[in-house]
């Protein structure tokens, strides 16, 4: 194990001592301070409340001794502290039936619970207590001791009946993901050697018949004879690979959106270097979206697309419609379909926490340095957002058991992280999640102010309940920025598998109600629950648009030749 771990510590230090890896961890340690300092500066200013915070936690653990001392005398009693019903951590019996771990958990429990009741009971400002919450959870996550062998029945026993060999190959592995990472934690979610994009993953037949510098333009081979005549264009995030929407054939909306007879464009973003730092909002609107929508239009002799736009590249098309709007163009855009998409950023959600003006500053002054946003910098917050699901179970898995994780591929995608040109991300950083100036309709792009009210066409507003990364709440309020309210629908489940589900696989379900007015829990009140996927109630909405049909389209036989075969050279660059 020693043996193994110095391997580990090898593959840490060896980068930085050559240069190659700069740590911010000074820069994020003082800001976690700054931040739960302002709380306790609250508690102890005042000696009355200094009391009452000292007395709540130390009246916790005497009522736990008292339990302790009872059950250990052989009495029955209640737990003091017990973890929500969700929480997977403590599920080995152990942590129950045991008085000496019994009493480490309830203790771990009464003091985060207490951490969390005093940042919520301090009167500070809105932001630095949503960054104190966060922090707090995060840091309660990390001593939790399930994270530990010595404080975890399950690895003790592991780590006994195996003479230490779980932590040997826990060790290897946990070399192999700092080499992975160039110097940083990496950890694997799932076992990569299952998955090969344009194979198992990302394999629905097709062509890329369009590309240039920020993007490929893949047209799908049709699997009907016939096809509605207005095909479909699907701008995903250019924060995460497209191939979220096409990922094992039974999971893939891609081709099950093809089986339905549309025809389906995807733009596939690049994975930018340092060369595009310098190209921003604009370029992406005009060379990706409104190329994206001229070059379908031409490959299937129409005027007309139905667009659809997923998280952030919901987002830029919404932008992109408002755009047109004040410009008066009108390129044909028949629809539009946003599917967990946030053009009001109020009720943003914990990502928010990210994003105040010295952490926008910071993290500007590291683009500049490289021209990007490494991939690894938005995994990590996004992993950080849950990371009781995708951090810790991984940590303690991986490295203490020393067990490879299961074949995943929505990990496997989760870990395929993407680049971001520094000008892009930048503009949206500060324009969306810091001043909400889309909203506020004060949003400047390409010499025009961007008003959603001019957005009036026939839109399909699809939300999840349990997302947090696009919020349902902040979904729902953007919907009255636009022009015509359209089509809401809230679907189960979170970000990812709220969207992909399949109607084969007969997972969650979804709500459908009246136009969406007010705020969402007074929608949900008078909204009607389905069974299953929401795909087929989406696409029964795109089909009313128009149901003529006409001979299917092939990739490349029309005005643009094929290039190479889907999903293309783009998606597979690796960060």
């Amino acid at each position: 194990m020693v043996e193994e771990g110095g391997k580990a510590m090898a593959a840490y230090l060896r980068p930085r001592e050559e240069g190659l890896v700069k740590d911010d961890v000074a820069d994020d340690i003082a800001d976690v301070m700054k931040t739960i300092g302002n709380v306790a500066e609250y508690w102890l200013a005042d000696p009355q409340r200094t009391l009452e915070a000292q007395s709540q936690l130390i009246g916790g653990y005497l009522s736990l001794w008292s339990s302790t001392l009872k059950r250990l005398g052989g009495e029955e009693t209640k737990p003091v502290a017990a973890p929500p019903a969700r929480d997977t951590r403590f599920t080995d019996p152990e942590w129950s039936s045991n008085p000496f771990f019994d009493a480490l958990k309830q203790t771990y429990l009464l003091t985060t619970n207490w951490a969390e009741d005093m940042v919520d009971k301090a009167e500070i400002d809105d932001h630095t207590k949503h960054k104190a919450e966060f922090y707090v959870r995060q840091i309660a996550g990390a001593i939790s001791p399930s994270n530990f062998v010595l404080t975890n029945p399950e690895l003790l026993r592991t780590t006994l009946a195996s003479n230490g060999e779980n932590l040997v190959r826990g060790m290897k592995m946990l070399a192999e993901d700092i080499e992975a990472g160039g110097g940083d934690l990496k950890i694997r979610q799932t076992d990569g050697s299952k998955f090969k994009v344009g194979e198992n993953l990302a394999g629905t037949p097709g062509k890329v018949i369009f590309q240039n510098e920020l993007m490929q333009l893949i047209q799908y081979a049709p699997q009907t004879e016939k096809v509605l005549a207005t095909p479909l264009v699907i701008i995903p995030p250019w924060i995460n690979k497209f191939y979220v929407l096409d990922l094992s054939p039974e999971k893939s909306y891609v081709r099950w959106a093809v089986e339905q007879g549309l025809t389906v464009f995807v733009v596939s973003w690049v994975n930018p270097g340092p060369e595009l730092a310098s190209r921003g909002f604009e370029d992406y609107m005009r060379e990706g979206v409104l190329t994206a929508f001229e070059v379908a239009k031409k490959a299937c002799g129409t005027k007309q697309i139905h667009a659809v736009g997923y998280c952030v590249g919901g987002t830029m098309l919404a932008i992109t419609l408002g755009w047109l709007g004040v410009q008066k163009r009108d390129v044909g855009v028949k629809s539009a379909s946003f599917l967990t998409t946030q053009v009001d950023f109020t009720h943003a959600g914990d990502l928010r926490v990210f994003i105040d003006e010295e952490q926008v500053a910071h993290l500007e002054r590291k683009m500049l340095e490289t021209g990007v946003l490494e991939g690894r910098t938005m995994a990590n917050a996004f992993n950080m957002l849950r990371a009781n699901d995708l951090i810790w179970p991984y940590v303690v898995n991986n490295y203490l058991k020393g067990q490879a994780p299961f074949p995943f591929d929505i990990l496997y995608w989760n870990a395929d992280s993407t680049r971001l040109p520094a000008a892009n991300h930048s503009f949206y950083l500060r324009n969306c999640y810091l001043d909400n100036k889309l909203a506020e309709g004060k949003l400047m792009l390409a010499g025009a102010k961007i008003d959603l009210k001019k957005v009036d066409l026939p839109i399909y507003n699809m939300a999840t309940r349990e997302d947090h990364i696009a919020p349902a709440a902040s979904v729902f309020l953007g919907l009255q920025c636009y022009g015509r309210r359209g089509r809401f629908v809230l679907a189960g489940s979170g970000h990812i598998a709220g969207v992909i589900n399949p109607p084969s696989r007969g997972k969650y379900q979804y709500w459908t109600g009246p136009s969406p007015e007010g705020d969402l829990e007074s929608w949900l009140e008078k909204a009607e629950m389905h069974p299953g996927s929401w795909w087929p109630d989406w696409f029964a909405w795109i089909a009313a648009q128009e149901t003529r049909r006409v001979a299917a389209r092939i990739p490349g036989k029309g005005p643009y030749p094929a290039i190479e075969d889907a999903p293309g050279s783009y998606v597979k660059v690796t960060s």
